[in-house]
């Protein structure tokens, strides 16, 4: 899992690169190499990766995020994100604050120092990606961009059963 080699990314001969079996082992990998590093920072920061993958969400909303918001996001129970949260915020990572004009609501927001120890491990990620990136032009990272964006859309769509 380790290196990644062209001859491993193409398609066996005689495979269509359109086939759902290509892109479902190609998906798992991927998959499987990101789960890989994030528990590594899961380890190294004393979390669970859960709780990295709370921070993930945190980190890529573009508004300010609520535990309800989170929840459904996660596929979680609230008690089981009120616990996710507490993590966060003992090991210095999210804060959480109520909203000025109704102290009902709370928003949850990424502390600066702990984004800067997110940047730090996962640098060697953003190299990796600068280097998969230079191996394609800027029509092809479109389409691949297009198909992700399609694809994420699509399994957002997907029910799971509640929690």
């Amino acid at each position: 899992m380790a290196g990644t080699h062209d001859e491993e990314t193409t398609p066996p001969p005689g495979r269509v690169t359109g086939d759902l079996q290509s892109f479902a082992v190609a998906l798992r990998r991927t998959h499987g190499e990101m789960s890989r590093l994030v528990h590594g920072f899961a380890l190294a920061q004393g979390l669970h990766p859960t709780d990295v993958q709370a921070l993930g969400i945190i980190l890529d909303s573009p508004q300010p995020l609520t535990p309800g918001r989170l929840r459904e996001q996660l596929g979680l129970t609230s008690g089981a994100v009120t616990a996710c949260l507490d993590r966060l915020e003992k090991a210095g990572h999210i804060r959480r604050s109520r909203e000025s004009t109704d102290r009902r609501v709370v928003h949850v927001r990424y502390v600066e120092s702990a984004r800067a120890v997110a940047r730090q491990y996962f640098f060697p990620l953003a190299e990796a990606t600068s280097r998969a990136l230079e191996r394609f032009d800027d029509r092809e990272l479109a389409t691949a961009l297009r198909f992700l964006s399609a694809l994420n859309d699509e399994l957002a769509a997907v029910r799971t059963p509640e929690r």
